[in-house]
């Protein structure tokens, strides 16, 4: 770019998107004099989803606005809790989070998985179709246009995957209501009914059973419960939510 130079900072949960001669403070920008604001923080980075407020010598402006000259620009991250308006809160997630989409699901979040790989475009517009917001570590993927919303995954363990998320959110939180396969709602079951899909050990040791509504798939409180137990307290000792089963 030759145009119109500007002065641009980014706080400090942004920094790790822009290359490391921006990331101590403020630093010099030659704009084209046509594309927008946001296009100038997305060109050196920065996802327009993890960006919040962008102030222009003090005061607020959107993301369409054209940069002049002498302008300087700070660049904030989004505010958490987040509000993401126009629809119920669920998420769509891509491929690599299997982890993060399974735990989601069992503390009852609304969160559909990909577990193949069916390439940015579809994710994204499946994204807008089902107004999800798209959860990924796929930068690129994140600057889609077509996307409804989207959120930038900041770590690579499904411990602090889910936090960030929950904190950054403030889903609802109703442990031991989706199917963790497949996200469907689950509902009681007496043993007769799900009998014939049982072993014959399981028949005997276990009498509370949960069956998910869409795929059938047979839940109860089997070797895996404690661990799935300590996943579920911690994030209602965190981040609330309603009483466990």
């Amino acid at each position: 770019m030759d145009g119109p130079e500007i002065q641009i900072s980014f706080a400090p949960d942004l920094r790790l998107f822009v290359s490391a001669d921006r990331r101590p403070g403020r630093t010099a920008v030659a704009t084209d004099g046509a594309s927008t604001l946001g296009h100038v923080v997305e060109s050196l980075g920065a996802p327009l989803t993890e960006v919040g407020r962008l102030l222009v010598d003090g005061r607020p402006v959107e993301v369409s606005h054209i940069p002049s000259a002498g302008e300087t620009v700070e660049v904030e991250g989004v505010e958490r809790p987040q509000h993401v308006p126009g629809a119920p809160l669920r998420f769509l997630l891509d491929v690599h989070l299997g982890t993060l989409a399974r735990r989601l699901r069992l503390l009852g979040v609304d969160a559909a998985y990909e577990s193949e790989d069916i390439g940015d475009p579809a994710l994204a517009a499946l994204s807008a179709k089902e107004r999800r917001v798209m959860l990924s570590r796929d930068r690129g993927l994140l600057r889609r246009r077509e996307l409804w919303a989207g959120a930038y995954v900041y770590s690579d363990r499904p411990d602090d995957q889910l936090r960030d998320v929950l904190e950054r959110f403030a889903p609802v939180l109703a442990p031991w209501t989706r199917c963790t396969a497949c996200n469907g709602e689950l509902t009681d079951a007496d043993k007769d009914s799900v009998r014939e899909r049982l072993e014959h050990g399981t028949e005997k040791t276990y009498d509370v059973f949960a069956r998910c509504t869409a795929c059938e798939r047979v839940y109860w409180r089997g070797a895996h419960h404690a661990r799935l137990e300590a996943i579920v307290t911690d994030a209602l000792r965190e981040f609330g939510g309603a009483a466990t089963r």
